[in-house]
């Protein structure tokens, strides 16, 4: 573990975007337990299900020391007056729109948030000094790399979605913006999450609602997938680890540091979808597809830097965390 490896300052104000969604809401939440100060930044759209973003923001607003703004990351206006007011001490930004299948249906709104929203946020972090930025890229950036585990010194120029080219531009904005402005900054792969209050438009989630509701579900390349399932938990615990710690310089004289965040253990779909059933009490209806565009065979997370500097690494087994899921999703949805 790192010898100066500091606890999180709890006097800090720390603004979260898309803190309305899922990882988003979570991460605020345990930084609220923990007593910190947070302002949420959300454009609230409609991607998928509003009413699930409205009730993670309702617990939120439960809390004394949150604040909600509600605002688009593309609109800079907005972004620079929240500086302006606001003063945060550290950045964390989750919002963006995700999703790799919608990035080939709907292009556009990549291009907008990902890129002249994350941009916006580069500009705001140079003009309002922050002591870290902290943002979300995605394992979707190793594209179809073929070794394994994926690690952060691996070459990852071949992506095979736009929604991972968008993510892999955000690590070399902001690692533009370390370099001129000073700003530190640090990138954080995130591998398959998955938990209660999660995303509708993941597997998991839409699996979970067919087969409640006795419908079929697709499965692609007939099940010869895998994937590096990271419970929420774990993902908000590593976060909380990294914020009060901005990278040093590196042998370039720039603080900037990129952290896979994922189980370390990647788990057959067909596994996954057996958990889901025996977690639900309720077989699912299949049918088998080939593999889809913008997907990849395999994901694996290299977490060794996690382990080096913070002495952690995520562990969450999928039986216990879609039981999780499982009981969530019953008492939400009745």
């Amino acid at each position: 573990m790192l010898k100066d490896y500091k606890p999180l300052d709890k006097t800090k104000k720390i603004l979260v975007t898309g803190g309305a969604g899922f990882i988003g809401f979570h991460f605020s939440k345990k930084l609220l337990e923990l007593g910190c100060q947070v302002v949420g930044f959300d454009n609230l759209n409609e991607y998928y299900d509003v009413k699930l973003k409205y009730d993670r923001l309702a617990i939120l607003q439960e809390f004394e020391k949150f604040r909600f703004i509600k605002g688009d990351l593309a609109d800079k206006n907005v972004l620079e007056q929240l500086f302006e007011t606001e003063r945060p001490d550290i950045v964390v930004n989750l919002g963006a729109q995700a999703g790799v299948r919608y990035s080939i249906e709907n292009p556009e709104a990549y291009m907008q948030s990902n890129m002249i929203g994350f941009f916006n946020i580069l500009e705001c972090c140079r003009h309002y000094p922050v002591e870290h930025l902290v943002y979300a890229s995605s394992s979707s950036v190793y594209g179809a790399n073929k070794k394994i585990p994926f690690s952060t010194q691996d070459k990852v120029d071949n992506p095979v979605s736009l929604y991972a080219a968008t993510k892999k531009s955000n690590e070399l904005m902001a690692h533009c913006y370390s370099k001129l402005y000073g700003i530190p900054s640090t990138g954080l792969r995130f591998f398959t999450v998955y938990g209660p209050y999660g995303r509708p438009d993941m597997a998991y989630f839409s699996f979970t609602q067919k087969i409640m509701k006795g419908e079929t579900i697709k499965v692609f390349n007939h099940g010869d997938m895998y994937r590096d399932f990271t419970y929420v938990d774990d993902i908000v615990a590593g976060m909380i680890n990294i914020l009060s710690n901005p990278p040093k310089k590196n042998e370039n004289g720039v603080r900037y540091k990129i952290y896979n965040i994922g189980n370390n253990k990647p788990e057959k779909l067909m596994y996954f979808i057996e958990t889901l059933e025996k977690c639900l009490g309720k077989e699912a209806k299949k049918e088998f597809y080939p593999m889809q565009p913008g997907d990849v065979y395999q994901t694996y997370a290299d977490v060794t830097d996690l382990i080096e500097d913070f002495d952690f690494k995520p562990s969450t087994p999928i039986e216990e965390g879609l039981q999780k899921f499982a009981e969530w999703y019953r008492e939400y949805y009745k």
